[in-house]
């Protein structure tokens, strides 16, 4: 499973505006909607926000991946954005998230939400690569660095 397969560059925001753990979800999901028309903002924004009670997506290291499970949804998707100031995301490490990958599975796709979830995570642990997210200046470029970094063996 490559992450190119589930993200495409109309989903990625270079410069999310939120300074909140609510705002940003919304921006992800606004992306989702821009990059797939026929889902609804809304219920993407309550479906994070539903995972989100369970407890913080911030796994660290300036990373979050807020997930949920989307009833009707037939593929996986997700949205990515970047937070230059940082936002208090409440992640397990207690530091500013700079870093967002939300991903949205259909209903019942256990295994394929889970592999993606570790496919992210594994990504995200390389310092350099995280860095060089942060350098990166439009959508196109970042969208790039996630394809380039994912076909690394």
């Amino acid at each position: 499973m490559r992450i190119s397969e589930f993200l495409s560059p109309q989903a990625v925001v270079a410069d999310l505006r939120a300074r909140d753990k609510q705002g940003i979800l919304r921006e992800l999901s606004e992306a989702l909607v821009r990059a797939h028309p026929s889902l609804k903002g809304d219920r993407l924004v309550e479906v994070l926000r539903e995972r989100e009670k369970l407890g913080s997506t911030g796994i660290g290291e300036g990373v979050a991946i807020p997930h949920g499970k989307l009833p009707g949804l037939t593929q996986l998707v997700a949205a990515f954005g970047v937070s230059r100031p940082g936002v208090d995301f409440e992640a397990i490490d207690g530091k500013p998230t700079h870093l967002f990958f939300a991903l949205v599975a259909p209903e019942n796709s256990a295994g394929v939400h889970l592999k993606a979830l570790a496919r992210i995570s594994r990504l995200f642990k390389n310092p350099r690569f995280r860095a060089s997210i942060l350098e990166a200046s439009s959508l196109e470029d970042i969208h790039a660095l996630i394809v380039q970094e994912d076909s690394r063996p």
